[in-house]
């Protein structure tokens, strides 16, 4: 397992190299595609939602909605409900950047899967949707998976 694990970090990180390239011209870094494609499609989200969507800690998140907030990606509003939440709204800049972005996605993933059957990339997107669900619930029952490992 660990040359899995070491050739899917490398294939993330070339993933990251790409999308920063593609996207770069319309002002968005390698990490933002997924802040962009989950705000579009959940206009109003909360910023601690949008950490446990991504999987990714709250300072790290607030930086990258400080980004895309000042290069007029996004805005951000408190919450009526909860003064302590921030809700995050795409700008009319974010929605005509999603297209872009899912473009990006989708040559980077033909570009991958170039000369696999459609069959192969079947087998291979259901194994990785397995050991994504398994990572995912490792994260959501982290407490209780202390021991497990």
């Amino acid at each position: 397992m660990p040359t899995f694990m070491k050739n899917l970090n490398v294939t993330a990180r070339c993933a990251n190299q790409y999308r920063a390239d593609k996207l770069a011209d319309i002002g968005l870094s390698g990490c933002q595609h997924s802040y962009i494609i989950n705000i579009c499609r959940n206009p109003g989200i909360s910023q601690e939602h949008l950490s446990k969507m991504l999987y990714i800690n709250k300072s790290n998140v607030a930086r990258q909605l400080s980004l895309l907030e000042e290069n007029g990606f996004i805005y951000r509003e408190q919450s009526p409900e909860d003064k302590r939440n921030m809700l995050v709204y795409p700008t009319e800049k974010a929605k005509n950047a999603l297209p872009v972005v899912l473009g990006v996605l989708k040559d980077w993933s033909a570009y991958l899967s170039e000369g696999f059957t459609e069959e192969e990339i079947s087998k291979f997107t259901e194994m990785m949707d397995k050991i994504s669900e398994k990572a995912q619930a490792y994260i959501e029952n982290k407490e209780t998976n202390e021991n497990t490992i």
